[in-house]
């Protein structure tokens, strides 16, 4: 597993990465990995990530079901910055806590951010 070496981890021993939907090329989410959530995600072929607020690591979707399928691992030049390509799962396809197909829902608009992505479901019925 050298290949792990070749990135460039943080002082916490993290990476930032962003998840890009296979298709429409949506960015849905940006979040972090370690070692073992790298390793786990190439292992499993399903998004494993590092929470940072519960300091464990976070399988995506194992609490709502919307489990991203990885297609494809991306390091950036410097190789402090992963890309992946998902296949985001649920119907409809959530990726955002919110309810959200994408976590950047919100765009900068007369100096003021406004919600410009609709819920798709409430994260009340996702989230127990």
């Amino acid at each position: 597993m050298a290949w792990l070496d070749e990135i460039r981890w943080d002082a916490d021993g993290l990476v930032p990465v962003i998840a890009q939907e296979r298709g429409s090329g949506d960015i849905l989410m940006f979040a972090f990995m370690n070692r073992d959530a790298l390793r786990a995600t190439v292992e499993r072929g399903e998004a494993v990530y590092w929470s940072r607020s519960r300091q464990r690591l976070w399988h995506k979707g194992e609490e709502s079901g919307h489990v991203q399928t990885v297609h494809e691992i991306r390091v950036d030049c410097d190789e402090d910055v992963l890309l992946l390509t998902v296949t985001q799962a649920g119907a409809p396809p959530i990726a955002c806590h919110t309810g959200r197909h994408s976590c950047f829902f919100r765009r900068l608009e007369d100096g003021e951010w406004k919600s410009v992505d609709p819920v798709l479901k409430d994260p009340a019925t996702i989230y127990k």
